[in-house]
């Protein structure tokens, strides 16, 4: 559940980051983002809440290692 996941990375904003080339929320020990590759990371907390939310209030529009299965 979207919403769900949003609320636990709202909560615990620290442990995430926004990544810059492709705006995925990952986890913060990730060195590369694993949906673009990319390597630029928005660590800041009021980031990481607001793309939470943004995410959480739209349709899911990424590929998922489910949906290629």
């Amino acid at each position: 559940d979207r919403l769900a996941k949003a609320r636990q990375i709202a909560n615990n904003p620290v442990a995430y980051k926004v990544c810059e080339g492709c705006d995925s929320i990952v986890t913060a020990e990730v060195v590369i983002c694993p949906n673009c590759h990319g390597y630029r990371f928005d660590e800041s907390p009021e980031r990481v809440v607001e793309q939470a939310t943004h995410l959480s209030t739209r349709p899911q529009q990424s590929v998922t290692a489910s949906d290629l299965t």
